[in-house]
């Protein structure tokens, strides 16, 4: 693995690449447990957040008040995502900081997972759209709780000559995750409220054991009551949510992937109302096609990125390139956003089903391996990591609030109540070139091939 700089270089040893971060020689047996962790934990924990936050819970506020269906759905995602960026850092740094009998990463995914739990299945029980704001924000906390240790596990235990594999089956568990969580979503829609509900105990219930799930599949973490810190004083805690310096690397990957996401969440994040305002415009029966639609689309991405995931990974790790392959994903995803734009029927979201979704899965498979080659000091990877994680929070932001905005923006000048579809075709425009620009700054990464 190549360091993004010389200081990087000088300050950590070479080592065995069989070998990980924490010094242990995984035996195969370990190697596929971990595989066995992160793969099925994604896929378990993609299902429902997909289904929730994509279908179910703009279900909700719909149900609630039609008229503000978008703003809601954008300020429900811009507060879950501050919550969720600041969560990431915070408690990625604490876990490097963390010595108990049970690791620095293993207390920490468990409380996230059953804090998530219990703030989902609580949004099955109000109609207050406040209410299910804050919810949200807790549901956002407990899952970064457990999200920035589990990713940091990657770099502290998977050795480098198997990462990109790992890294290309966790993909693949979150590419078949957040496809089957849209088939599922679009399949608890057609249920109508008590659909709904079952939507929120699934939450519940999933997000509740998969902590536990996970790290009981994982070989066990060692005990580090033992293992070396620096003194805790307030200016070595402010110090250590300090960005890294001198790593523009680092930084390239950081924006390259908020910017990629960006564009994906302002799909994917209204493909509800997309399908409902855009496909079936005028149709009365729009809500029951789009449905279907997105379930077929599910079908499909499913298919194209699970084999993009499988194999990308193991391509890449015999090629020994990481950055190319995620810039050509970025495009790739680009000319599927273009599908849709061109063809304003069900074979336009068919078509970026497939194209999107053969991007996005290769992305996915690829793109957790080059963040962890760009990090410029693996013993602080909890808090860079969890920086680079800010990617999936900021593009949050960007999607829900750049879609909101244009839909805003539209109605405004055409001087509707209704979402006409021309809001949607500039959506579809904006996150091309975010995209294409996303593409662009990841070849701006110079010290990873």
């Amino acid at each position: 693995m190549e360091q993004n700089s010389a200081a990087a270089t000088a300050a950590v040893p070479v080592r065995d690449p069989s070998v990980s971060a924490d010094g242990h020689r995984p035996t195969k047996t370990e190697v596929i447990r971990l595989g066995i962790g992160f793969t099925v934990s994604a896929v378990a924990c993609a299902i429902p957040w997909v289904a929730l936050s994509s279908l179910i819970l703009p279900y909700v506020f719909e149900s609630i008040d039609a008229g503000t269906k978008e703003t809601m759905l954008g300020l429900v995602n811009i507060f879950g995502s501050i919550v969720a960026l600041l969560a990431n850092i915070i408690f990625g740094t604490l876990s490097d900081l963390t010595r108990s009998r049970f690791g620095k990463r293993t207390p920490w995914i468990i409380v996230g997972g059953l804090i998530t739990g219990l703030s989902i299945g609580a949004i099955a029980f109000t109609r207050s759209q406040v209410l299910i704001i804050i919810l949200w924000c807790c549901a956002q906390l407990g899952y970064n709780v457990m999200l920035a240790p589990y990713v940091a596990t990657m770099s502290d235990r998977v050795p480098d000559n198997v990462r990109g594999t790992i890294s290309g089956f966790y993909g693949a568990g979150i590419a078949t995750g957040q496809t089957l969580g849209s088939f599922v979503g679009a399949q608890l829609l057609k249920q109508g409220d008590s659909g709904v509900f079952a939507g929120w105990m699934m939450g519940l219930v999933i997000f509740g054991l998969c902590g536990i799930f996970v790290v009981l599949v994982w070989p066990r973490e060692k005990g580090n009551k033992d293992e070396a810190r620096e003194e805790i004083t307030a200016k070595s805690v402010v110090m250590r949510f300090r960005p890294p310096k001198n790593a523009p690397d680092f930084y390239y990957a950081l924006a390259g992937r908020t910017m990629m996401m960006g564009g994906y969440w302002m799909i994917n994040t209204y493909q509800l109302y997309i399908a409902q305002d855009y496909v079936f415009a005028g149709d009365p029966n729009a809500k029951i096609k789009a449905a279907s639609v997105i379930a077929t689309m599910a079908v499909i991405t499913l298919v194209v990125s699970l084999i993009a995931a499988v194999c990308a990974g193991p391509i890449t790790d015999k090629l020994g390139m990481r950055k190319l392959p995620v810039a050509l994903a970025s495009c790739l995803f680009a000319v599927g956003a273009l599908m849709p734009l061109l063809f304003r029927s069900e074979m336009g979201m068919y078509l970026f089903a497939g194209i999107a979704g053969l991007g996005y899965g290769t992305y996915n498979a690829i793109d957790q391996a080059l963040n962890v080659s760009v990090l410029p000091n693996p013993e602080e990877a909890g808090k860079d990591l969890g920086i680079l994680n800010l990617a999936n929070t900021l593009s949050t932001v960007i999607g829900s609030a750049m879609t909101s905005l244009i839909v805003v923006i539209v109605k405004s000048v055409l001087g509707v109540t209704k979402t006409p579809p021309a809001a949607y075709s500039v959506v579809f425009i904006v996150a091309i070139a975010i995209v294409l620009v996303a593409a662009w700054l990841i070849m701006r990464i110079k010290h990873v091939k």
